[in-house]
């Protein structure tokens, strides 16, 4: 981290995560703060879903909920950002404090619960964007107490089919009871049928991916990829933030419940990746999420089966010029490896990763 960096951090460490977490959307909102220097290298660009990306790292749903600052966080180095998750009806979440920062585990805890503004004012913002150039991948949920929540993916779709880039049905969030019950092989089988046939009467058509849970169990994964090829599902998103506890340094806070992310994720969500790139097979897209913090993790969820890889927590503890550092990081070891793209990594490690157990 430079020492701006970390000046800031100190700064935005004095407050509560949630509190931050908003300064950080105002400070963008006005131009700040400034990343590294963006990296333009014709070595780094991935074409997944008909998308041409300039670089394979993204912005992870949940950081800009409400589509506030899309195109300032493609500013800070992504190759493409991902908004929400937004739900029809404006909801608070769940009661606060629900956001713990586990500092010595570089990880975070949230139970935020869906917190947004709703289809309204997101449509609003991502219209008043409607022509820029920029991939923005737009994560659509449902509301806790919907009486139809798949309808409310099929609002979504049609809602925001327009603006986005891609479409994200997140069934994956712990934070919402009941929510994860839709990645079971029959709920999932009319979920996915009714966003499809949604998305079929809308003009723009932008790929749908699935975001999936990390703590799946084998048959589990199995059904959602016989599910999400069934359907014609364009790709899916590895993984959301995971209700298991790892080994974790962070004593009483550790203990919260919620949905934990960060560095501690990254091994069961890149095992769960490598299996699903195993089960889909070499044509889907996959997005792996989950402990990204460095050049060197990036790559290897790459290896491990990824086409595209996204970060939100761990530019909490590195600052806001951490992806100008990967994605510059991934130009020096294309050119110093003499790849002719960095797709060529893509499933190196791919064995290595999916034997290994989930336990």
């Amino acid at each position: 981290m430079s020492v701006l960096d970390r000046l800031g951090q100190k700064l935005l460490f004095t407050f509560d995560p949630e509190t931050a977490h908003g300064m950080s959307i105002a400070a963008l909102r006005c131009g700040l703060p400034v990343g590294a220097r963006k990296t333009f290298d014709a070595l780094l660009k991935v074409t997944v879903s008909g998308l041409e990306f300039p670089n394979p790292l993204g912005m992870a749903a949940g950081y800009d909920k409400n589509a506030e600052v899309p195109d300032a966080l493609l500013g800070l180095g992504f190759g493409f950002a991902e908004v929400g998750t937004i739900t029809p009806l404006p909801q608070a979440g769940n009661p606060k404090p629900r956001i713990f920062r586990l500092t010595a585990d570089e990880a975070v805890i949230n139970r935020l619960g869906f917190n947004n503004e709703g289809h309204a004012a997101a449509e609003k913002r991502l219209a008043a964007r409607k022509g820029r150039s920029g991939i923005i991948g737009v994560n659509i949920g449902a509301n806790k107490d919907s009486s139809d929540r798949i309808g409310d993916y099929e609002r979504g779709v049609a809602r925001f089919a327009q603006y986005a880039s891609y479409l994200t049905v997140n069934i994956s969030s712990p934070n919402t009871p009941g929510l994860r019950n839709m990645q079971a092989r029959e709920q999932l089988g009319e979920l996915l049928s009714r966003v499809m046939a949604a998305r079929a009467t809308t003009t723009a058509q932008p790929p749908v991916f699935l975001k999936i849970a990390p703590d799946l169990v084998e048959a589990e994964l199995e059904d959602i990829a016989a599910e999400v090829t069934e359907k014609r599902i364009e790709g899916v998103i590895v993984s959301n933030t995971t209700i298991s506890r790892p080994p974790l340094r962070s004593g009483s806070t550790a203990r919260e419940t919620g949905g934990l992310s960060g560095k501690p994720l990254f091994e069961r969500s890149t095992i769960v990746l490598a299996k699903m790139r195993k089960l889909l097979g070499p044509d889907r897209a996959i997005i792996g999420v989950g402990g990204v913090d460095s050049t060197d993790t990036a790559l290897e969820k790459i290896r491990a089966g990824a086409d595209l890889v996204q970060l939100y927590t761990s530019m909490i503890y590195a600052g806001p010029a951490l992806p100008g550092r990967i994605v510059a990081g991934m130009a020096r070891f294309a050119d110093t490896e003499r790849l002719r793209s960095i797709r060529e990594l893509r499933d190196s490690h791919l064995d290595r990763w999916a034997m290994r157990p989930l336990s």
